[in-house]
């Protein structure tokens, strides 16, 4: 069996008497494009400074490469740091901001030259050389920094939220080269972010981190379609929330006593559980649906465009406390104050146990 990459074992941290992070474990592979996902407080950027060195933890151990990294300090560790304020020295030359890292190991001045010239290429920042920090956008700010934590070759580039201080339309353009760049320097990338999008359209392995702890993990299509945690399908993207209770399970179908009545799915779930049932937006019916699950009917109370589709909000006629959220076409004529029937296929409800 093969050593990962980064091994975080029962790690804990306190700042005073305030928990942080909470027996935290975690395994990265080599190659590997992680994001750790959650809101603030939820511990992710601790995690992330203790990965760099930059915080030593209360309790546990970092491993990375199969050595004891906990106690180490960052400039020993093969770890870099892109930051969101990218920290580059405004009084030195692009060139000279990327081949910094390689001025601190003691290398010429002449391969500096040329490794920040080769990094700066893979950024597409070539012809940036010789510009200093100011003559530069934001975007492009961001890929020198970017250059300079590669240019040393980090077995880890560890990223803090490196696109939070974008604009959308190039945040979204830096998504698609960060991607890019990671699968052709094919070093493991973790990247910080409290933004679901933005962790759909990077990551390959996807970590739900809530109140200090890890509450899901796993490939981002397995994460957002089967949630482990009501937390988990609630934080990764949106859903509508039924809570119940399961009155029995027969032959692998469980029948669970909800607000708005008994519904049948699929789920070996011990009789008495309290489970919730999770709906994404993108598979509840407005109106019947042949071999579905009636929900009951419910009143439209807002419907906003979205281009490709219209996002509508509907609270159910039998229990006002439920609010469904779907996605409707665009070219569907729902307004609001309008009464629909809602509907969704059982193998498209998530059953999640042990309600939290």
């Amino acid at each position: 069996m093969s050593v990962p990459l980064v091994d975080i074992r029962s790690v804990s941290h306190r700042f005073g008497q305030l928990a942080v992070l909470k027996n935290v474990s975690l395994q990265i592979e080599p190659g590997s494009y992680t994001i750790l996902l959650g809101p603030s407080g939820s511990g992710k950027t601790t995690l992330l400074s203790i990965l760099g060195g930059f915080v030593t933890p209360s309790e546990g151990k970092v491993f990375i490469r199969g050595e004891d990294c906990t106690a180490m300090p960052p400039a020993k560790r093969p770890t870099t740091t892109v930051f969101q304020d990218y920290a580059l020295f405004p009084h030195m030359s692009v060139g000279g901001n990327v081949g910094f890292g390689l001025r601190m190991q003691g290398v010429d001045g002449a391969t500096r030259a040329a490794r920040a010239r080769e990094a700066l290429a893979l950024v597409g920042l070539a012809s940036a050389f010789d510009k200093k920090p100011h003559q530069l956008s934001g975007g492009q700010r961001q890929r020198v920094a970017l250059a300079r934590a590669l240019v040393i070759e980090p077995a880890v580039l560890l990223l803090d939220e490196p696109l939070g201080a974008l604009d959308l339309k190039l945040r979204r353009q830096m998504q698609d080269e960060l991607k890019a760049i990671q699968k052709r320097v094919g070093t493991a990338f973790i990247h910080v972010t409290h933004d679901q999008e933005e962790a759909m359209a990077l990551a390959d392995h996807c970590v739900v981190m809530n109140d200090g702890r890890i509450e899901d993990e796993g490939p981002p299509e397995r994460v957002y379609h089967r949630p482990a945690t009501r937390f988990s399908a609630t934080f990764m993207g949106e859903s509508t929330i039924l809570a119940g209770t399961v009155a029995e399970t027969t032959n692998g179908i469980a029948t669970v006593a909800t607000s708005i009545g008994l519904v049948l799915l699929p789920g070996a779930v011990q009789p008495g559980a309290n489970v919730a049932l999770a709906i994404r937006p993108e598979h509840l019916v407005l109106g019947t649906n042949e071999g579905a699950v009636g929900l009951g009917t419910a009143e439209v109370s807002d419907v906003v465009f979205q281009g490709s589709f219209k996002r509508v909000l509907a609270t159910s006629t039998i229990d006002a406390a439920l609010q469904f959220i779907a996605k409707a076409p665009a070219s569907a004529t729902v307004q609001t104050g309008d009464t629909v029937m809602v509907s969704c296929k059982a193998d498209d409800m998530i059953l999640l146990a042990n309600e939290r």
